[in-house]
């Protein structure tokens, strides 16, 4: 006798909404700071405080988005932990990696995020940069580069397990072994970053594989269909079909 296997149930489409709108929001994120031309870290510190001087909007919408990117990153590491458990737990070990780097990436990306706002509001009425403008932009620069190495090792926990437990074909695998390796690498100079270095473009093949791996991991979840396994029968009597606890007559 058979029963079904819910892999492709309720879970699953939520994980995979969960992981879709993640990627969606990070890319709306990042096409509408490049579309206002957001100044990079390495840029004149006079045109950094004329880009916040004129578009807080932007940048008030880029923190909001960050406020909603937190709540769903930590959805979709706690909830394909939950999916690896329910397959046999094989990958298991990577899964709670990639949940303790998730919650280490989200509590710098709040940082992140209150020092980005620090930078907007210490731009207000300044006709030249002062000291504490520069300083406020340094700390954000040094939290997003704090921010790649948790990143970094949130997607290599995350591909590991969803590929362990078949949630992911292997070139996912390696999608998500390269990117967050880029990742780890690139937030390892972390002062440089802080001080302009172009060294965080190192990194930024890895944000990009972290988002088209969200993306085709959702895909893919969504599209899971439920599988069947065989029922074991109780001991003796193979094949039987009583449930557990109660006897036939």
């Amino acid at each position: 006798m058979t029963r079904p296997t819910p892999h492709g149930g309720p879970r699953e489409r939520v994980v995979a909404a969960t992981a879709i709108a993640l990627a969606a929001s990070l890319v709306v994120q990042n096409v509408v700071l490049v579309w206002v031309g957001a100044p990079g870290y390495g840029d004149p510190i006079e045109d950094v405080l004329a880009f916040h001087a004129e578009h807080r909007g932007t940048v008030a919408f880029a923190v909001g988005l960050e406020a909603l990117n937190l709540p769903l990153l930590l959805g979709f590491v706690t909830g394909l932990h939950g999916l690896v458990q329910r397959r046999g737990g094989a990958g298991a070990d990577w899964s709670r990696l990639a949940v303790a780097a998730g919650a280490t990436l989200s509590a710098v990306l709040a940082l992140y995020a209150v020092l980005w706002n620090g930078v907007v509001l210490s731009a207000g009425g300044l006709g030249e940069p002062s000291p504490l403008f520069e300083l406020a932009w340094q700390l954000h620069a040094a939290a997003f580069a704090l921010a790649l190495p948790a990143l970094g090792s949130t997607l290599v926990g995350a591909a590991l397990a969803a590929h362990a437990s078949g949630l992911t074909p292997p070139w996912q695998r390696l999608l998500g072994i390269a990117g967050g390796g880029l990742l780890l690498v690139a937030g390892s100079a972390s002062l440089a970053i802080a001080d302009g270095s172009p060294l965080l473009f190192v990194g930024m093949p890895g944000y990009l594989a972290w988002i088209v791996w969200l993306l085709a991991t959702g895909l893919r979840l969504a599209r899971t269909r439920e599988t069947t396994r065989p029922r074991a029968g109780r001991p003796g009597r193979p094949g039987a079909g009583a449930p557990a606890g109660r006897t036939s007559r």
